[in-house]
């Protein structure tokens, strides 16, 4: 994808989202770069799926129902009760669909940047842990200390989000993904599939 197209996209987000949503999308993109240099990842493409993680965040509930209806993409109990957990899977069909993205990585790393998954590729653990730390994000337990831990060990970092996610949904009696507990015991070990 040339430079270009990248501006192009930026346009197009920066459109479709409030100014608060835009700016969380240039600190994911920004922080997934960094995240890149530091792990030797693809820098366009932790860019770009910075930049689109979020793409279908700003649509409503059923606007979002209705495209995974329409394109046949699944939709679990707990999302069709909170549709706004659809913007992931949304958002990687939109990045296929209206922005011509090709690379299965990019794709996968929208597609699971909010529940994880397990054996997620380096990208994937890029924007999930992007997402989480970015610059402007302000609540989030222990987010100084996960900010530092990023650049040290992603899989360790991974655990501690997973965990802050996993309590503060139990606290919080908030419905947890079944695949944000699958993600955390694959990472921790307790998973099925460990190597």
């Amino acid at each position: 994808m040339k430079n270009t197209d990248m501006r192009k996209i930026r346009k197009a987000m920066e459109k479709a989202q409030d100014a608060k949503r835009y700016e969380h999308t240039l600190g994911v993109a920004y922080t997934a770069t960094a995240l890149a240099m530091r792990y030797g990842a693809s820098l366009k493409d932790a860019e770009m799926a910075g930049l689109l993680h979020d793409c279908a965040k700003c649509l409503t509930d059923e606007k979002r129902l209705a495209i995974c209806e329409k394109h046949n993409i699944s939709i679990n109990e707990i999302e069709r009760r909170n549709p706004f957990l659809l913007h992931a899977k949304v958002g990687s069909y939109l990045a296929m669909d209206e922005f011509h993205v090709t690379n299965s990585d990019v794709i996968n790393a929208i597609l699971n940047h909010t529940t994880g998954r397990p054996g997620m590729s380096l990208l994937e653990k890029i924007i999930f842990i992007a997402d989480y730390i970015e610059p402007n994000r302000k609540q989030a337990p222990n987010l100084s200390q996960v900010r530092k831990m990023a650049f040290i060990d992603l899989d360790q970092t991974l655990v501690v989000i997973l965990k802050d996610i996993l309590e503060y949904l139990e606290s919080t009696e908030g419905e947890i993904d079944p695949m944000t507990r699958k993600t955390y015991d694959y990472y921790t070990g307790k998973g099925e599939g460990n190597e």
